[in-house]
């Protein structure tokens, strides 16, 4: 109907399941003791579930503190102990400092004496009379001669004096000098009498002043070029010979003039530029790879021959060039070689020569503080240097790593000076840093590195293989005797680290090799070497190798008194 409202709906009054609070207040039973003791009941319940919650929120919190306060006292002590350390280390920087000042107070450098009068001028031989021997740089035929005269050295204050040539028959010492020692199945003669070090014979670098490794020789006659004749007196007297170039400081230079050859060859040729870059690269990035433990570098080896094989092979052309230029002795085709031709490929030639850079490198920068790191790198030079694909005329070019070594250590070839001194550094290989040198931590660093590869390389055990060892060690064993025949007022800071260097690591392998000769070559060297210098001298390179036979008693029950 219009105007009236519309009808409301009505809904179903539905009865709720649960009964309200109206119907517990008409519950006749909510005041009875029963239901107030279920009350209790239930209000005792919750009361101990929050005080047991309560208990385990404070405990919880508890613990936390307890290790926050742990922590903190362990940071507290870590902190202290590094403070303590610290304090420490400045202490002991502080006492070598000391030291050092106090052996620097004490040295003195004795005034140079007189000039001597300049000797008389000889009597001109005549002419029947025998020439002399050339030196040891020229590239002539050695002389016919049924058996090779023993070689000695003149009498020199810093400097090895340069020896005369002999018959190329005879076993090739340092510089292409014969050794005159003759060396047993293990590369060394045994001693005659009680001393192992007692021989007839002298060193081509054996000063003429008493000998640390054997007893007094009977004096000898000497020609003007240095070696020994039976009959001299009977001779006319020659002319003195003035001393020959260092042929391993001749290799040195000719391989500087080789990497020039190199670099014009390349502006010449694209494809030997682009390649020659890729090689040089490559060698260094595999010798920067090195590992120790066997088997650990066959991948680095593989690739090395791999750059050395292809530049043999030609693929990437280059200058022919005669490698006498860069080894100390004159040689003949041999039957069977692999390379019997008077020349090779420059590029060949120029990677060994940065193969040899990387190796010094090597010693140089990582085996200073990590001795143990040089012996992968030994054992790659001896693999590469031995290697018959690598070998001319049936010999090994390592002469090229050994000038290489001969350059940044003149000690291990018998060299010395006086650390105070400007040609005294250069004879010791003292490297300048611009006008300057370089600190003498670093020096010392250096020799360090380079005396422990010097014995990486030489003490290798060739026994079981088929190829011949490039660098034998009997040349370790003339080194150390170059160094312990110096006279003791000669004996350098150098020349102590280098000792050190060169026993500190191989010891035990320098005993396999030469037996109870090597354990006397250790006592000269680590007890009687370092006695002989006066006590103004003690340097902290003399020091340490003071410390050493402890050392090696203690670790490996080597005992030297």
């Amino acid at each position: 109907m219009a105007g009236t409202p519309p009808a409301q709906r009505t809904r179903a009054q539905w009865t709720s399941p649960v009964p309200s609070f109206l119907t517990d207040n008409r519950n006749t039973d909510r005041n009875t003791e029963l239901s107030h003791k279920d009350a209790l009941t239930a209000a005792q319940a919750e009361h101990d579930r929050v005080r047991e919650a309560a208990i385990r929120v404070y405990h919880s919190y508890e613990l936390q503190e307890e290790t926050k306060r742990l922590q903190e006292q362990q940071r507290t002590i870590r902190e202290q102990q590094r403070a303590e350390e610290q304090r420490i280390r400045q202490e002991e920087q502080l006492r070598a400092e000391q030291e050092r000042l106090r052996a620097l107070k004490a040295k003195t450098v004795p005034p140079l004496p007189p000039q001597p009068d300049p000797p008389a001028p000889a009597p001109a031989p005549p002419a029947a009379a025998k020439p002399a021997a050339p030196p040891p740089s020229a590239q002539a035929e050695p002389p016919k001669a049924a058996s090779a005269a023993p070689v000695t050295s003149q009498p020199h204050k810093e400097e090895p004096q340069a020896t005369a040539v002999v018959p190329a028959n005879n076993t090739s010492g340092l510089n292409g000098v014969a050794s005159i020692v003759k060396q047993p199945a293990s590369g060394l003669k045994e001693a005659a009498g009680s001393n192992p070090f007692n021989t007839t014979t002298n060193s081509p670098f054996t000063q003429p002043k008493p000998n640390p490794f054997g007893g007094a020789s009977k004096p000898q006659a000497l020609q003007t070029n240095g070696t020994l004749t039976t009959a001299a007196a009977a001779r006319p007297a020659q002319v003195a010979q003035p001393a020959a170039p260092d042929r391993y400081v001749t290799i040195h230079q000719n391989l500087k003039k080789l990497r020039a050859s190199i670099a014009q060859q390349a502006k010449a040729s694209p494809a030997l530029k682009t390649r020659l870059g890729d090689m040089r690269r490559e060698l260094r990035k595999n010798m920067g790879q090195l590992v120790s433990g066997k088997g650990g570098n066959k991948t680095q080896v593989a690739a090395i021959q791999n750059i050395l094989k292809e530049s043999l092979a030609g693929s990437v052309p280059s200058e022919l060039v005669d490698p006498h230029d860069y080894i100390t002795d004159r040689r003949e085709p041999v039957q069977g070689a692999q390379w019997n031709e008077p020349q090779l490929p420059s590029l060949f030639l120029y990677l060994l020569n940065q193969f040899s850079k990387a190796i010094i490198n090597q010693f140089v920068n990582e085996c200073g503080a990590q001795p143990k790191s040089a012996d992968p790198v030994g054992v790659v030079a001896a693999m590469i240097f031995s290697n018959p694909l690598y070998l001319w005329r049936g010999k090994s070019l390592v002469d090229i790593l050994m000038a290489k070594l001969r350059v940044g250590c003149p000690v291990l070839f018998g060299y010395r000076g006086s650390e105070k001194t400007e040609q005294g550094r250069l004879r010791l290989g003292w490297k300048k840093d611009g006008p300057g040198w370089i600190p003498e931590q670093a020096h010392i660093d250096r020799m360090k590195g380079l005396g422990v590869g010097y014995a990486a390389i030489s003490m290798r055990d060739f026994s079981r293989s088929a190829n011949t060892n490039p660098w034998p060690p009997r040349n370790y064993w003339t080194s150390l005797a170059r160094i312990l025949n110096t006279p003791p007022d000669e004996i350098s800071n150098t020349q102590c680290v280098v000792v050190r260097a060169m026993l500190e690591t191989y010891e035990e392998r320098f005993i396999g090799f030469y037996g109870s000769q090597a354990i006397a070559a250790m006592r000269k060297a680590l007890i009687e070497f370092p006695a002989r210098i006066p006590a103004a001298g003690k340097s902290p390179g003399v020091l340490a190798l003071q410390v050493l036979p402890d050392i090696l008693k203690r670790d490996l029950g080597i005992d030297l008194s």
